[in-house]
């Protein structure tokens, strides 16, 4: 472990520092910087983890189609971060509402320490929070499940990255943002992660317009196993989600994770008794999206709460979480995986419980002797009124921001938000991937040789044209008997989502 000594310059210049005359490594704690680097991993399972989660929740048809788009956003926005968000969000420059150009390409962040937190290096701060970005963006796309065509939602999100989350980020996270130096609390992304995503679904879900078969057949997750590995992910990322937030190896860290494992526990208890009290049995798929929802809520109070209060905030964050899932057919508006619900109610619930129960004493549990205010159960009544303009000026510009570029984007030649309706029912995997999460054995197969008494043979040939009017047509049958059986077995067997 070493310290930095007045005998050695803080680093700075072009590159961040010169490793070649100076031991950049001494300016911070070895133990730091470990935690900080497992912490990036663990959120990067989370990526994985929302592509699983919404794969199992949409239709069978447009399983793989999530998994991608998941994926394509890591790819996509570490490149907008090297680009320039990691500068727009976090440079040292910059007035009230977004950053300078000055770390553009990575540049000036080798070993100076981090303006969102001086106990790391830019570099290393840089990479944690790019995951951060690359997440926020994957949320909000499950708004596209089985009508949003491939392209668009790619060109969505380097934009949106940089045009919501970039400013939003920079409010809550940067000290010269706005709402930072107003002083709401936001630890991990009630509002940069949580409440934006879940706006920007709900744009996405009406400007894309509702699904050709909404209101006409109930929807159900098509794959259970997915919906529990994508929250497995979820839930074991998200230690380093909210307990990496620290950005240091401290005890605030440690409470973060303990509020953290709490809050996401009794959101699946709750939600699944709400489900088995109105459906008279108990729903896997319940446990799961209580779980997140109760990780969602504790998500900007995970650095300020104490564990009684996680307890509290996880069954509220499930019980309106749940409420909310009815919203949407209030607004009628298909927003098919419930994004909105989960992240956009999620963290606007967290962000108020945050105001009411931020103890002092937690926030010191980070060592760094300054003024500790908490909240209401420390008599800092006014830190709801900061709490109230964090949530309603996050989410009023993330939907509006996510409204108007959708719309324009919808009038650009060759970035038409939706499939046409035969291929919507056709599937996205197979239109816009080429490929498929399942492989029956169906009419687009070869036909299996005849057996009688152990002895195979092929029936007799027919003309080429015949053939193919006979498989076309027994094709046809095929799709839509399946399609058939699908809409029953959906409406027998599990509640609407």
């Amino acid at each position: 472990m070493s310290s930095t000594t007045d005998a050695t310059p803080t680093p700075s210049g072009v590159n961040g520092g010169d490793s070649m005359t100076v031991n950049l490594n001494q300016f911070y704690n070895n133990g730091d910087v470990a935690w900080i680097l497992t912490s990036t991993a663990l959120v990067f399972i989370m990526i994985p983890g929302v592509g699983f989660f919404y794969s199992g929740l949409a239709r069978r048809r447009s399983a793989i189609s999530m998994l991608f788009l998941s994926m394509m956003s890591v790819a996509i926005v570490a490149f907008q971060w090297f680009f320039w968000g990691y500068s727009l969000t976090f440079s040292h420059e910059g007035g009230p509402y977004i950053g300078s150009l000055a770390n553009f390409g990575l540049r000036q962040t080798l070993g100076r320490p981090s303006s969102g937190a001086s106990s790391v290096p830019d570099i290393l701060f840089c990479v944690f929070q790019g995951m951060f970005a690359a997440i926020t963006p994957a949320l909000a796309i499950g708004a596209a499940a089985d009508r949003g065509r491939m392209f668009p939602c790619m060109v969505f999100m380097f934009l949106w990255t940089s045009i919501v989350y970039d400013p939003i980020a920079f409010w809550t996270w940067n000290p010269n943002g706005w709402l930072n130096k107003l002083g709401s609390y936001d630890f991990a992304g009630g509002s940069p992660v949580h409440i934006s995503s879940g706006m920007a679904a709900l744009a996405y879900s009406i400007v894309i317009g509702k699904r050709c078969d909404h209101g006409t057949t109930k929807y159900r997750p098509h794959n259970v196993p997915h919906v529990v590995l994508g929250t497995v992910f979820l839930w074991f990322g998200w230690f380093g989600f909210n307990g990496g937030s620290s950005a240091a190896a401290n005890m605030r860290g440690v409470m973060a994770v303990v509020v953290t494992h709490l809050a996401a526990s009794v959101g699946g208890i709750v939600w699944c008794v709400i489900d088995f009290a109105k459906n008279r049995h108990w729903s896997v798929v319940g446990f799961c999206e209580g779980a997140v929802a109760g990780l969602v809520a504790i998500t900007p109070g995970s650095g300020f709460v104490p564990p009684w209060a996680a307890v509290v905030i996880g069954a509220l964050g499930a019980v309106f979480c749940y409420a909310a899932t009815y919203l949407k057919k209030i607004i009628r508006v298909d927003d098919a995986l419930d994004i909105f619900a989960e992240h956009g109610v999620g963290g606007m619930v967290g962000n108020i419980l945050t105001a009411l129960f931020a103890a002092d004493y937690i926030e010191a549990l980070d060592g760094s002797g300054t003024a500790y205010t908490g909240g209401w159960i420390t008599h800092h009544y006014i830190q709801l009124g900061y709490q109230l303009a964090d949530t309603v000026s996050c989410a009023a510009y993330s939907f509006a921001v996510s409204c108007a570029l959708l719309f324009v984007m919808n009038y650009i030649p060759g970035l038409s938000l939706r499939v046409s309706r035969e291929d919507e029912v056709l599937g996205l995997d197979k239109i816009e991937l080429g490929e498929s999460a399942y492989y029956y054995k169906d009419s687009t197969d070869e036909p299996p040789p005849i057996t009688t008494s152990g002895v195979q043979y092929t029936s007799p040939t027919v003309s080429d044209s015949a053939s193919n009017e006979k498989e076309q047509e027994h094709r046809a049958q095929n799709e839509a008997q399946k399609e058939e059986e699908y809409r029953a077995e959906s409406e027998a067997q599990a509640p609407a989502i």
